[in-house]
């Protein structure tokens, strides 16, 4: 495989970061941070705040500090723009398609990489050539130069 520079990590990544301290998703976010470009959208921060807002995960962490990680999370990506074209450029779609904003994202921000745990975005892998891992595939391509 070959370098990835930019890569996307999806809301269900971002929450077991957030919530689980030490996990693999949370490893996956601090590496993502030192070597390459986090890629988001204004869709899929949204959907982190809106995600990372909900009750059910008042006991696992505080809701202040769950805010306090997309705060972090909006200053650290690299914002991209997806335009309504690209959306419609989503060729195949996702099954789900509330997921399609990852691939728009992908195909708007020339990502190498969008890392999930969701199985309806991991079986398109590889999507338009671009390789979606889970986490754990995520770090092992890292230790690899």
């Amino acid at each position: 495989m070959s370098r990835i520079r930019r890569v996307i990590l999806d809301t269900s990544t971002l929450v077991s970061a957030a919530l689980r301290t030490g996990s693999v998703p949370a490893q996956v976010l601090l590496q993502a941070l030192r070597t390459c470009e986090v890629c988001a959208s204004v869709k899929t921060l949204d959907e982190l705040a809106q995600v990372m807002d909900r009750k059910k995960f008042d006991r696992y962490l505080d809701r202040q500090s769950r805010r306090a990680f997309v705060s972090l999370m909006r200053r650290h990506v690299h914002l991209f723009t997806v335009q309504p074209a690209d959306l419609t450029a989503v060729d195949p779609p996702c099954r789900d398609h509330g997921d399609d904003k990852f691939l728009a994202l992908a195909l708007a921000s020339e990502a190498d990489a969008l890392v999930s745990s969701d199985d309806d975005l991991l079986v398109l892998h590889p999507w338009r050539g671009i390789p979606i891992m889970t986490p754990a595939d995520f770090l092992d391509s890292r230790m690899t130069p």
